[in-house]
């Protein structure tokens, strides 16, 4: 495409055009633009290698389509990966009705002209209020990752209003890796994350620690995950809760909300804020979406006026006996006070919201059951299974375990990659390869089953490693 290529929708690629604009602006080219701004030591001085532009919408298609074809995704093979993205069953009416055109929005799914979102977004948080206990559930804001962190700046905003010089936040040594690089980047402004010992046979929080680092006086939180990141579950969230309360810390949890139908909430055991990702109730597995974020909490107003998030509720409307849905404390949130404002929340997720809130209401609270209840069916399982398979151990932290478990590859004299490459060519996915971010495990997986897996996938599974092990 020449210089004077004119483009059907772009008035400017027309030459007198451009060059009448530059004539108003009083510079000779457009390079002299980025020249006044950009300092001369930065300025790209070579010609940038783009390849030739596609020029219809058919060929951009077949392009696109080519590189995906490359792509092998989990509906062709069968997956065992999970750490925060889960496969799970998505019923069809959550892309009904989250493709309508009252919801579907081309960035966050705002309330920009509501047609029954603010009603949608209050019914979803009312449904997610009743599976987490909680009586205030926020909008949902970016993913799981930021509502943690959210969640562990809302603590330190609290230990400063009370004036306490309470800046440490404990977290477990368990936790989430990207999650715990993300918040500690959130929080460093304003204070430090430090890691709790674990117990090596149980995975299990180290209470001694733990309370010898509370001890010190200075911790405003303590965090930890149920299930845990590695998938055991955590039994003793309500000493935790116990101990962050004794020594004037706040206790924060992170449930897995599919989970909820066969464990108790944090908010039962507790915990002053809960937070996490919803990704699972019926959000498809994507590269770049289908995550969104949620904190909550009981009827604290010291902790509410610290949410960043919109919150939606019932109001009274200018006509007696009539309510409607609007925002609730507006000043709290970047978008009611700008600077001015407890922290700038970013882009939200509240198409996610009623697609969950969609999730909710078809699952219902038995179905919530069933689907926890299949689920643990299907761990025990796998691990039955695997622990059958010579040279592996199988749920290294024994402990009861949901969706996740890691399985032990050491004794093989294989790592987890050479493993997980061997498994492609049976067509699965193999875990979540542990060696980088937990090197006391060494060459250790995480493996996830969901309602999904199926015993013959399980079994193909323990076949595939027998044989890879035994080299045939």
């Amino acid at each position: 495409m020449g210089k004077d290529f004119v483009h059907p929708y772009m008035p400017n690629s027309v030459p007198e055009i451009k060059q009448e604009m530059l004539l108003e602006l009083g510079v000779e080219s457009i390079e002299d633009i980025y020249k006044s701004v950009i300092p001369e030591e930065l300025l790209y001085k070579e010609r940038l290698d783009l390849p030739e532009p596609i020029l219809s919408e058919h060929a951009l298609k077949k392009h696109v389509m080519g590189i995906l074809e490359k792509n092998v995704s989990t509906e062709e093979y069968t997956s065992f990966l999970g750490a925060g993205c889960y496969k799970h069953q998505v019923p069809a009416l959550c892309d009904e009705i989250n493709s309508r055109g009252e919801f579907l929005t081309g960035y966050c799914g705002d309330t920009y002209s509501d047609h029954g979102k603010m009603q949608a977004i209050f019914e979803y948080t009312s449904m997610m209020g009743e599976l987490l206990d909680a009586d205030v559930v926020s909008y949902t804001n970016y993913d799981g990752g930021q509502a943690v962190s959210s969640s562990l700046r809302i603590a330190l905003r609290v230990m400063r209003s009370r004036n306490t010089p309470k800046n440490v936040l404990l977290v477990p040594s368990t936790m989430n890796p990207e999650i715990f690089a993300q918040a500690r980047e959130y929080c460093r402004s304003e204070g430090r994350i430090d890691k709790v010992a674990y117990e090596r046979e149980t995975g299990l929080m180290d209470l001694k620690d733990l309370e010898e680092r509370l001890k010190n006086g200075d911790v405003a939180a303590v965090f930890y995950e149920n299930p845990s990141y590695l998938g055991f579950f955590e039994t003793r969230g309500e000493k935790i809760a116990e101990l962050a309360h004794k020594y004037g810390a706040l206790c924060i949890a992170q449930p897995e909300v599919e989970a909820l139908g066969v464990m108790e909430s944090p908010m039962n055991q507790g915990a002053d804020l809960v937070c996490g990702d919803i990704q699972p109730l019926g959000m498809h597995i994507q590269y770049g979406g289908g995550q969104a974020g949620f904190i909550a909490c009981q009827q604290d107003v010291e902790l509410i006026r610290e949410f960043p998030t919109y919150m939606y509720g019932i109001a009274k409307t200018g006509e007696e006996g009539r309510y409607g849905w609007g925002r609730a404390m507006n000043y709290r949130c970047s978008h009611g006070s700008r600077e001015n404002a407890n922290e700038y929340f970013g882009t939200e997720t509240g198409l996610w919201g009623i697609t969950a809130g969609v999730y909710l209401a078809s699952m219902g609270p038995v179905g919530m059951y069933e689907l926890g209840e299949t689920i643990l069916q299907n761990v025990n399982y796998a691990i039955q299974k695997l622990s059958e398979v010579p040279g592996i151990r199988a749920n290294v932290f024994r402990n009861s375990n949901f969706q996740e478990f890691v399985v032990d590859f050491n004794e093989t004299g294989k790592t987890v990659k050479e493993i997980n490459q061997a498994l492609l060519k049976e067509q699965i996915f193999g875990g979540k390869d542990l060696s980088r971010d937990f090197k006391e495990l060494g060459q250790s997986a995480l493996y996830c089953v969901s309602e999904l897996t199926t015993a013959d996938e399980i079994e193909h599974l323990a076949e595939a490693l027998d044989q890879i092990i035994r080299g045939c």
